[in-house]
């Protein structure tokens, strides 16, 4: 069984279950499958999920509303059970779980991403090509530079902006196969 990070959906025995308009699922699913075969704390859950530290009541019925939903749809794949501490996932005819993660995560991996190419980009090229203002994007790559993830050259208007390539990875690795849009 694979939950892919990449494709946000869940993959097992030639079934395909898209989870890209279910965030909170998807989330679910994540942390269940990166714990596995372990068990995952209901405050991990709603910390992952619902993006909030201070849990309350009304989190934690919503997390066992979402729960419901995700077992709902990932039925045929494997079970969620409840545990003392959280929940647990056990996946059907004693299949492994395997976390498929992009090779690039976080708040500003698509800028990453791009700048990994090894092309110089202009700041207003990478506006248009991420859809955000410049204004964001020059806030962005001000925050990767300081992590010392990218950095420019030149000034002003020539000015432009470089990332390292990605190591370890084939070329033909970062581009896969598009799965049916369902």
């Amino acid at each position: 069984m694979v939950v892919d990070a990449c494709r946000r959906g869940i993959h097992a025995g030639g079934s395909w279950q898209a989870l890209t308009r279910r965030p909170v699922l998807f989330a679910l699913a994540l942390a269940l499958a990166e714990a596995w075969p372990g068990d995952v704390e209901r405050e991990v859950l709603i910390e992952r999920a619902f993006r909030t530290r201070r849990p309350d009541e009304t989190h934690r019925a919503r997390l066992r509303v979402e729960i419901g939903r995700l077992r709902s749809l990932i039925g045929r794949f494997a079970q969620i059970e409840a545990s003392a501490r959280g929940f647990v996932l056990k996946p059907h005819e004693g299949r492994a779980v395997v976390v498929l993660a992009p090779p690039i995560d976080g708040e500003q991996a698509s800028l990453v991403a791009l700048l990994s190419d090894g092309a110089a980009w202009s700041t207003s090229a990478l506006s248009l090509a991420l859809g955000a203002s410049q204004r964001t994007v020059q806030r962005a790559l001000a925050e990767l530079e300081a992590a010392g993830r990218v950095r420019s050259i030149g000034r002003a208007r020539a000015q432009r902006w470089l990332a390292p390539p990605l190591a370890g990875f084939t070329t033909i690795l970062l581009l896969p196969a598009a799965l049916p849009i369902e």
